[in-house]
Order: structure tokens, then C-alpha cells, then sequence
């Protein structure tokens, strides 16, 4: 049975938590993959695993807040995969050590650094995609590719109580409007563009919350379905779906793949 993204050149920008569980998941269902983070150790990990795995993944370590590299990163991309067929933009970290928190205690140094290290890698990513996208044929159903970022559940339903980390969900909220924006107008060329706003999910990112037993207490409150934080995965398989053709018909949306986050009350009383 062949996989819903055989023969799919697939870029993804992260090597670790989600982006770690797309790419291993894109590589399952027949794609390319092409990997893209700042460490290399990561990327060469990533890349090895899958590849002893029977998949192919290539790699590239670049600083995608940086135009110059980011560019050359996503050229040698297309040079290994041949055409950009699929996004998945996931690099980004937490603005917390740059003093992201609520808006009346954060620096303007924060909002900057909190924006640099989300807004920006999802900007260049997405258009030089687009790019490559534009430049290479459609296939026979008219198709020149799809993309998925990855905004957060906090950008839709903020957590005042352990997650007032304001800046992060500005910039997350920024990201689901450059979801529907570029969807609308890239549609007419075959181009699909949606985004996953996942909850609590375990990754390197979230290490922080998953020390915290308070945080770990609530995420199991909040997100009923999980029982606690996440699996990565849960939030890969969201995005091989709407990479793949099953979501031919779906772009400008944001999936929110939270648990029951968005439909949740925090407190700890039973439902009856």
C-alpha cells in the first residue's frame, strides 16, 4: 500500500519534538524528507534514524531567523528533493528567558526576541516554499503543494493561570492570520496553506511545564483526551493528513489538536 505522501518532496523545519515526529511520520507515508534546525547534532540524528528506518531525509543546519541562510537552507532543499511538494513549519522556541510573560512586565527586547524566534523562521520558511512551490509544475491535478505551520492553542484560548506568556501568543495569533491570509490568496495557483495549534504537547520546548507538578496537574484537567500532556505525534498526524491529498478540498484553516484544551474548564470538579 503505498503512503499518502509517496513521492513528496517534504520540508520541515525543526529536528526535535514535533517537527522530529512529522518528519519520521512523512518518511512513513512515502515522502522525502528534508529536515532543517540550528543544531545540526539534531538534524544528523533525525536524519540517521529515519534513513536506518528505510526512509530517505536529508538535512541542513541554518539559523532560520536569518534571511541569508534560511534561503541558501531551502535551495539545497530543493536541490535534494527535486520540488517542495509539502511544509511543515515548526521551528520556534519559548520568549520566557528573553522575559516574555504578562505584557506589563515584558521588555520590548522580549516581544522582539519572543517574535524573532517564531514569527520570523515561519515567514522566511513559508515563502521560500511558496517559492519553489510557484516555480515547479503542477501536478495533473493542478496541485504545486501545501503547507502546515504550527501556531498554539494559547493564541485562540489563553491560560492566565499558568501559561500568561503574552508575547508567544501574540506572535502564535499572528501566525493563524498568515495561515488564512496566504491560503486565500495562493488557492488559485494549487497551493494549500493551513496550521495545527496544538496544546501542551511533550517537547523539548514544553520541559519546563513537565517539571512543574502544578503545570502537570493541570495539563491532565485540561487536555482530558491525552490524560496529560501530549504525544508529538498526535500532532504529526494531523499535518501528514492536511500535507496529504485526503485534505485536497482544506486550506485557511487552524486545527486545533489540543486534548479537549479549547472545550475544557481547568477546574478539577467531575462531570455529571
Amino acid at each position: 500500500m503505498r503512503g499518502r505522501l509517496e513521492g513528496r518532496g517534504c520540508l520541515v523545519t525543526g529536528a526535535t519534538g514535533i517537527a522530529a515526529a512529522g518528519a519520521r511520520r512523512f518518511a512513513a507515508e512515502g515522502g522525502a524528507v528534508f529536515v532543517v534546525s540550528l543544531d545540526a547534532g539534531d538534524c544528523a540524528a533525525l536524519a540517521g534514524e529515519i534513513t536506518a528506518a528505510g526512509g530517505r531525509c536529508g538535512w541542513a543546519a541554518a539559523d532560520l531567523r536569518d534571511e541569508t541562510a534560511t534561503v541558501a537552507a531551502v535551495a539545497r532543499a530543493r536541490e535534494v528533493l527535486g520540488r517542495v511538494d509539502a511544509l511543515f513549519a515548526v521551528a520556534g522556541a519559548s520568549g520566557r528567558k528573553a522575559g516574555d510573560g504578562p505584557l506589563h512586565e515584558v521588555p520590548l527586547a522580549g516581544w522582539e526576541a519572543t517574535f524573532a524566534l517564531n514569527g520570523h523562521p515561519a515567514f522566511l520558511a513559508l515563502r521560500e516554499a511558496l517559492r519553489a512551490m510557484l516555480a515547479q509544475p503542477a501536478r495533473e491535478d493542478g496541485a504545486r503543494g501545501a503547507a502546515v505551520l504550527v501556531g498554539s492553542v494559547l493564541a485562540e484560548h489563553p491560560s492566565p493561570e499558568r501559561f500568561a506568556t503574552h508575547a508567544y501568543a501574540a506572535v502564535k495569533g499572528a501566525e493563524h492570520a498568515l495561515t488564512r491570509t496566504t491560503a486565500a490568496y495562493y488557492a488559485p495557483h494549487g497551493i494549500r496553506v493551513n496550521a495545527v495549534a496544538p496544546g501542551l504537547v511533550a517537547t523539548p520546548m514544553a520541559a519546563r511545564a513537565a517539571a512543574d507538578p502544578a503545570s502537570v496537574a493541570y495539563a491532565a484537567r485540561k487536555q482530558p483526551l491525552a490524560g496529560g500532556f501530549l504525544d508529538p505525534a498526535a500532532v504529526a498526524d494531523v499535518a501528514a493528513f492536511l500535507l496529504s491529498d485526503d485534505a485536497r478540498a482544506v486550506t485557511g484553516q487552524v486545527v486545533a489538536v489540543d486534548g479537549g484544551w479549547g472545550v475544557t474548564e481547568a477546574g478539577g470538579g467531575e462531570n455529571v
